[in-house]
């Protein structure tokens, strides 16, 4: 038997032997070809941390057009909600010059005139702007022809007459003009 002595100096001469045969096995692994196990550990962690930067960058490019995307909606439905608001302000501009066309002699006239103006100024503050011209050429991404009328004065396709008023906000239509737009007079020619 063995003293106590004895067995505690195999244990770091037997580790040590292991050591030597590992790094042997490492040796002919890395001469046949084969990885050794630290190395193809090495591998896959570097590969794993390549996939996880990889899903980072990903998510942060995500998070990032989720906030454009959610900036650009928001911004579209203020201004859905303000071109609405300014269409049913124009219902009551377009109230207001019918009251002032069916009275002109009336004493109210002058009060409701001064409404109009004032109606007017706030859509001119929003950047709203009257169109539809007599004289003008027809649009109809601006005009919604309510008429035709034979004119051989005027060429074709020519407002003669504004029925209502159109408003544009900037480059958008917010109502198009109605209007009554001319046609060659054939019996003319």
């Amino acid at each position: 038997m063995q003293s106590s002595r004895e067995n505690e100096g195999d244990g770091p001469v037997e580790s040590r032997a292991a050591e030597g045969d590992n790094r042997q096995d490492d040796e002919v692994r890395e001469r046949a070809g084969e990885e050794s196990p630290v190395a193809v550990k090495a591998r896959r962690d570097a590969e794993e941390l390549a996939r996880m930067e990889d899903r980072y960058k990903r998510a942060l490019a995500d998070l990032d057009n989720y906030r454009k995307r959610s900036a650009r909606e928001t911004e579209r439905r203020v201004a859905e909600s303000r071109e609405a608001l300014l269409r049913d302000w124009l219902e009551a501009v377009d109230s207001v010059e019918r009251a002032l066309q069916m009275a002109p002699e009336d004493p109210l006239f002058e009060g409701l005139r001064a409404v109009l103006d004032q109606m007017e100024t706030i859509l001119a503050r929003q950047g709203v702007e009257r169109i539809g011209e007599a004289g003008e050429r027809f649009d109809p991404e601006r005009h919604d022809a309510v008429g035709v009328r034979p004119s051989s004065e005027v060429p074709d396709f020519t407002v003669l007459e504004v029925t209502r008023s159109g408003f544009a906000l900037g480059d958008r239509v917010l109502r198009p003009a109605q209007v009554v737009v001319s046609r060659r007079d054939e019996r003319g020619r």
